[in-house]
């Protein structure tokens, strides 16, 4: 099997040849900007086939988030209204504030029905590497609530053929080495974190239960248009981030007051038959059997301590049993980028063996590598991987 042919069939829950190994390399900074210090950090292009080239290098299945480029404009993703676009009834003027490493975007946004403001921050941590945030929230009220949801603008039309242009150069450069994902919009409970305090939002749902509503539902209507344009330009895998509604709330709550809205968001994702990937970088394990009900088909990363609460990865999947495919491996802090090259072959030795014997499983590293991350470990991973990724 190639990697395309790999993966797609591991993202079934099936049983490929050998279990599909890959890298979580983000698209702009961190070990990518490690690997190429020179490379301009906006080129979003050049940085996604860098993305391809290095995995290729490292002899691993290709597979590329996409999310630098693909969507812009940022709000999409990284939170807060859309003051990039203006209309009639959607006035915006934004300032600049420069402080030390942080550049805020104040946004003041004048409709018919009153007026909202919000605050964009872009810290950088390093050259070429960057911390995205809403550091002042837009909505605060259900009356701000309701101008938003009346005249925030819709996605532009000319932005379909821009995500096919976009996704079909990915396609073409990654060939049948492995398959192109893209970030989608969150789910509704994170794409209205960052809209709203996070304060607020985490006891919305009991005090407040209208407003809530209201607001998931918000959060996922403007975000339709979107995410139908990402899957209609062809990516493999739409990734949805769902890490804000983490294991911390707990199963009865995630269930009872979460559940229904990501579902839902879900269940549109997946309607053309492209398979979501539902993303919990933290606490997980009380969560395992939600996530059959959330009915994505792919969920990771599934952490081990410290970064989260997935200590067994045999106990994951014997949860799993297969109802949908895992994404999970090797510490990407503790493991890959702070241990020795012999404790990596020992730690990716166990995890895959924990792992390969069921039905939909790809290995990797558990999130993104992180800058500083010695290649000499990338190496060892994948290789260790590989050589232990058959029956």
């Amino acid at each position: 099997m190639n990697g395309r042919e790999r993966l797609l069939k591991a993202l079934k829950a099936e049983r490929p040849d050998r279990v599909p190994v890959t890298l979580f390399i983000v698209d702009q900074g961190h070990f990518l900007e490690q690997m190429y210090p020179n490379i301009e950090p906006h080129d979003y292009e050049a940085l996604q086939l860098k993305v391809i080239e290095l995995q290729k290098q490292f002899g691993c299945d290709v597979l590329v988030r996409q999310l630098f480029g693909l969507t812009e404009p940022l709000h999409i993703h990284m939170g807060g209204l859309d003051v990039e676009h203006q209309s009639e009834n959607w006035e915006v003027h934004t300032e600049q504030i420069r402080s030390a490493r942080t550049t805020t975007y104040r946004s003041t946004i004048r409709t018919p029905g009153g007026t909202l403001t919000q605050d964009y921050s872009i810290n950088q941590v390093r050259r070429g590497t960057f911390l995205h945030a809403v550091t002042k929230k837009p909505i605060g009220s259900p009356a701000e609530l309701e101008i938003a949801a009346r005249y925030e603008p819709r996605m532009p039309p000319e932005w379909n053929a821009h995500a096919k242009n976009w996704v079909g150069k990915l396609r073409r450069a990654v060939g049948n080495d492995g398959i192109v994902a893209a970030w989608a919009p969150h789910g509704p409970f994170n794409n209205a974190s960052l809209l709203i305090d996070h304060e607020r939002l985490y006891s919305l749902f009991i005090h407040e239960p209208v407003f809530y509503d209201r607001l998931m539902r918000f959060a996922m209507e403007r975000i339709l248009d979107y995410t139908r344009a990402i899957d209609e330009a062809g990516v493999d895998l739409l990734c949805v981030g769902g890490n804000v509604p983490g294991g911390f709330l707990g199963k009865a709550c995630y269930d009872q007051y979460i559940l229904p809205y990501e579902r839902r968001y879900i269940d549109f994702v997946q309607q053309n038959g492209t398979p979501a990937m539902y993303h919990n970088c933290g606490l997980v394990m009380n969560l395992v059997e939600s996530y059959k009900e959330l009915g994505a088909k792919v969920v990771e990363p599934f952490s081990p301590p410290p970064l989260g609460d997935a200590a067994d990865l045999r106990r994951v999947m014997e949860i799993v049993n297969g109802d949908y495919a895992v994404l999970s491996g090797v510490d990407q802090v503790n493991v890959l980028k702070e241990g020795s090259v012999d404790e990596v072959r020992e730690v990716t030795r166990v995890r895959m063996e924990h792992g390969k014997g069921h039905r939909g499983f790809i290995f990797q590293p558990v999130d993104f590598l992180e800058y500083g991350t010695p290649v000499e470990n990338v190496e060892a991973f994948v290789q260790t991987a590989i050589e232990h990724a058959g029956d």
